[in-house]
């Protein structure tokens, strides 16, 4: 290539001494020749320069600045030499800026293009050249690619056509040994002529292929109907047999499908005819003799013509399955056509023979029989094959119907007006001495049938049938609990007893208790059944089940149990406190030690407790048991000091003796294991409330404003009526009352941080018998663990009226604002005050 040379200069220079410095920089970036250099930190000065990055370099120790001198000198050279340089590209600066060398670049850079635009045009003519070269070698590969693949193809075409007529020659002898082989190959070569079918010869081979294939498959069905009939006058070895069925294989997957078929359906044929299901020997009491002749079949096939079977065909799973598909649908017939007539032995002792024979199959196979069954399925099946047990499934209410019977029969004795109480047989025993019974045999009785019938249940099915019994112990859970357990507690309404006799029935307590601890085993052993029964379902009826409202209903039963204690409780001290309210406080001259009614109250509440104690197996049913027997005692006691009004203040006095007795007798009897602090809370805020009102009455009327100002004190309210209660309590006469109510009103009135109401609200003046603790299903017992059992002492008994004294007292009162007071709605405010009011300045 020539270069043209007319601009060049005759000395001899360097390209950098031709070219300025920034040209040759761009040059060099864009050709990336130039690599990445370390640089002088000095050598770039900017805004973000550290002087003192640089200076921990020079002296990155102590020691190095003793090298100070050394440093000072290399940087004044290399200031020195820097300085130099500046000068030098000054003068090259100078040099360079001569406008002709300026034109002399651009007509250098103009001949550099130039040069490489004639490069590109002799690149493109020599291709064209090499092109037209390498054309005619180029046809002559693909004619020789050609040639070698027209030569392969011929020789194949020779051998299939061999191949062919050998086999033509062996089908005509039926040499199946041989024609496998031979087939196998003849296959395997056509396979690679598909693609040339449209010319014609290779069609009329390929036709001919398949006729081979039609003529084998006729002579082996019919060699194999001479020797599944055994024709004695043309013996067919099973050698013979064996091989063509490994020709069979060579023919294709459908082919064998449909020989085994057909071959089962010839050792099925005389089971379809003896055991139709319009027959007796097809009938449902024939279920064995159908499995015996069916092992007796698998037995004939595995030591004559299953012999002959490759054992990849595995044609006894084929047997088998279909074995069970016509077995399951005779079932599924029989079984709706039994009906009502279908007995529960009958159900169970067929479904127990078939879960044994379907079990057999799968230990003669080593695989379950639902994988059996799924590897035999047709691949074009409209349903999935299903065991025979699956036709049982549907029938399976009868079995539940069975068990519903049975426990309807367990619990009759239990059950209805006329029956005998569940507690009867524990409750009268001839035996004085021995043990009591903490839990109704009934309800492990009953669970333990439970179990049985749920190990019974899940053994044949993990569905519906199971989830059905699931729902049948539900039903009867609630019946125990309802119609057992809580109707045993329902006192007879023909018992009497004479006023004078002591109305406690130690029985009743003894009962109470085994029903709690029956009615806490039944909702623990329910939730175990519960999970259990989630464990053994399947998939989709696990959320389904929840035995929690039956565990509830126990939980009520327990609740009404605990009523029953406290309402027997409450008849061991109704003499105690009928005495107390027939006491005339008003005549007591003198306060002496406690009264004796006291003794008797606190043996009446020390013989239930003890009773109850050794009897209750869970320790929190006891104290809530405790809490609420407290709260009931304050009340009876409240009621019957209301009732043996007028008090005066020497019976004030004697009944605050009393109450602290009562009080120690209370705080006394839980002992060191069940005593709570919140039992010990509750019986002082009910003792520390009825102090403040004996307190009141205690105090002498005369001066009237010291009296007032105490009951602010004690009681804390400004409520018209319930100091009107206090002076009814006390036995003021209405003059009296008049005056002292006056000047409450007037002392009040100025008094604005009182309360409108107290725990006197609720203190009814006119106090009945306490019925919302003899019902045993009247009211709830809270069972939460830790709840204060009577957070008012008065609570349990009903509201006086809202307006008006409550002794007939015709003085209204004076102020509006003060009638507006006296209304107690918010029962929110109540309870927070006596917590606010728990501990009262002694009087």
């Amino acid at each position: 290539m020539a270069v043209d040379v007319r601009h060049q200069p005759t000395t001899s220079r360097s390209p950098h001494d031709e070219l300025p410095i920034e040209l040759i920089s761009s040059i060099e970036r864009i050709l990336n020749t130039c690599g990445e250099e370390q640089r002088d930190p000095l050598e770039t000065l900017a805004n973000d320069f550290n002087p003192v990055k640089v200076l921990n370099s020079h002296f990155p120790d102590e020691a190095s600045l003793g090298q100070l001198e050394a440093v000072q000198a290399r940087l004044a050279e290399n200031e020195t030499e820097l300085q130099r340089e500046i000068d030098s590209l000054k003068e090259e600066l100078r040099h360079n800026q001569d406008p002709s060398k300026m034109q002399l670049i651009q007509e250098m850079i103009s001949d550099l293009l130039g040069q490489m635009s004639r490069i590109r045009e002799k690149a493109t003519e020599s291709e064209a050249v090499v092109r037209n070269i390498t054309k005619e070698i180029q046809i002559l590969d693909l004619a020789k690619k050609n040639l070698i693949l027209s030569m392969t193809t011929l020789k194949r075409l020779q051998m299939l056509v061999d191949a062919l007529g050998q086999l033509e020659e062996q089908v005509k002898e039926r040499r199946y040994n041989e024609i496998v082989q031979s087939l196998a190959a003849v296959k395997q070569i056509g396979a690679s002529f598909k693609p040339y079918t449209s010319i014609p010869r290779i069609s009329q081979i390929w036709r001919r292929i398949q006729e081979i294939q039609g003529e084998i498959r006729l002579k082996i069905d019919a060699d194999w109907e001479t020797f599944y009939m055994a024709d004695p006058s043309k013996p067919i070895k099973p050698l013979v047999i064996a091989d063509a069925c490994l020709v069979i294989d060579v023919i294709g997957p459908e082919i064998r499908t449909q020989f085994i078929d057909r071959y089962v359906a010839l050792e099925l044929k005389e089971y379809r005819r003896i055991f139709r299901a319009t027959d007796e020997a097809g009938q449902l009491d024939n279920l064995s003799r159908r499995f015996a002749w069916f092992r007796r079949l698998l037995q004939t096939h595995e030591n004559e013509q299953g012999r002959v079977f490759p054992a990849e065909w595995r044609v006894g799973w084929f047997l088998c399955a279909k074995f069970v598909e016509i077995t399951r649908d005779d079932m599924t017939v029989l079984l709706s056509k039994a009906g009502s007539k279908l007995t529960v032995k009958q159900l169970l002792d067929t479904l127990q023979e078939t879960i044994e024979f379907e079990a057999s199959m799968a230990r003669k196979y080593a695989t379950p029989l639902p994988e059996i069954l799924k590897a035999t399925q047709p691949a074009g099946a409209s349903r999935p094959l299903k065991s025979i047990t699956s036709a049982f499934e549907p029938h399976m209410g009868v079995f539940i119907d069975a068990q519903d019977k049975a426990l309807s029969d367990m619990l009759s004795q239990y059950r209805g007006p006329k029956s005998r109480s569940s507690l009867e047989a524990p409750s009268t025993s001839a035996d004085s001495s021995a043990p009591p019974v903490l839990v109704l045999p009934s309800s492990t009785e009953l669970f333990y049938f439970y179990a049985q019938t749920l190990d019974q249940c899940a053994s044949l099915f993990t569905g519906q049938p199971l989830y059905d019994l699931s729902a049948l112990h539900k039903k009867w859970l609630k019946i125990y609990a309802e119609e057992v357990l809580v109707a045993s507690m329902k006192r007879p309404t023909f018992t009497s007893r004479k006023s004078i006799e002591s109305r406690l029935d130690l029985n009743e307590v003894k009962n109470a208790c085994t029903l709690i601890n029956t009615a806490d085993y039944c909702q623990t052993t329910a939730l175990e059944l519960e999970e259990n029964l989630r464990e053994k379902s399947d998939e989709p009826f696990k959320e389904k089940i929840s035995f929690q409202e039956e565990r509830d209903l126990f939980v009520n039963a327990i609740s009404v149990a605990i009523q029953v204690m406290i309402r027997e409780l409450e008849s061991a001290c109704d003499n105690a406190f009928t005495t107390m309210s027939r006491t005339t406080w008003a005549t007591l001259k003198s306060v002496s030690g406690q009264s004796t009614y006291v003794e008797d109250l606190s043996k009446a509440i020390e013989q239930v407790v003890e009773t109850v104690k050794p009897l209750v197996e869970q320790k929190k049913y006891l104290r809530n048991f405790l809490d609420k027997a407290s709260s009931a005692l304050f009340a009876k006691f409240t009621n019957a000091l209301v009732k043996s009004r007028p008090l005066k203040e020497i019976g004030a006095e004697q009944l605050l003796i009393d109450l602290q007795a009562l009080k120690s007798a209370l705080l006394r009897i839980p002992g060191d294991t069940l005593v709570t602090p919140n039992y010990t809370r509750s019986v002082t805020k009910h003792t520390t409330r009825l102090e403040a009102l004996l307190k009141v009455i205690v105090t002498p009327v005369d001066p009237a404003e010291g009296f007032i100002l105490n009951y602010t004190l004690l009681i804390g309210d400004a409520s018209f009526t319930n100091f009107q209660k206090i002076l009814d309590l006390k036995g003021t006469t209405k003059t009296e009352q008049n005056d002292l109510l006056d000047s409450f009103l007037t002392i009040t009135s100025t008094k604005t941080d009182l309360d409108s109401t107290s725990f006197l609200s609720s203190l009814d003046m006119d106090p009945g018998q306490v019925t919302s603790l003899n019902s045993p299903g009247s009211s709830r017992v809270n069972l939460l663990a830790g709840a204060s059992a009577g957070e008012s002492i008065l609570a349990a008994l009903a509201s006086p009226p809202a307006t008006g004294p409550s002794t007939g007292s015709d003085t209204p009162p004076r102020v509006d604002q003060t009638a507006k007071r006296e209304v107690f709605s918010d029962f929110k405010r109540f309870v927070s005050f006596g917590l606010r009011r728990e501990t009262l300045p002694p009087s």
